[in-house]
């Protein structure tokens, strides 16, 4: 059997590298690694960083087919950050102008999350990971 350590990466093409760029870097806040442009594919490579570790690989090719989302399609469904503050990332989001949708409770874990999209549509999730007591005042 593999024995995994964790998730390294995970790569996502874009059809506009300078406006994903700018999303990932400014609005999510993402370090940037490393960014090479491959002349021979006519094409951008932005590798970035979460504070975990874990990196998202920004990939820009001349014009990739659009990603079917609704339906859904079969393949990965969606991405999911954590956070300690859901309200706190909401606000910031909305403040970018990003549309957010209403804070829902997972029936299953009892957290808190949202989704929200990146530049192309691709569904991004925050998941609350601190789990506020019942008595506490939410924003």
């Amino acid at each position: 059997m593999i024995v995994l350590a964790g998730i390294h990466h995970v790569a996502i093409i874009c059809s506009d590298y300078a406006r994903s760029k700018r999303f990932y870097t400014e609005v999510l806040g993402l370090r940037v690694v490393a960014e090479t442009f491959r002349a021979g594919r006519g094409s951008y490579k932005l590798d970035l960083a979460l504070p975990d570790g874990t990196q998202l690989e920004l990939f820009s090719f001349p014009a990739p087919p659009p990603r079917p989302s609704r339906p859904e399609a079969c393949g990965l469904r969606h991405l999911a950050f954590a956070v300690a503050d859901l309200d706190a990332a909401v606000r910031e989001l909305q403040r970018q102008g990003v549309e957010v949708e209403p804070i829902r409770v997972d029936e299953l874990t009892g957290r808190r999350f949202t989704f929200f999209a990146d530049p192309d549509g691709l569904p991004l999730e925050l998941y609350e990971t601190v789990a506020l007591p019942d008595h506490a005042e939410r924003e």
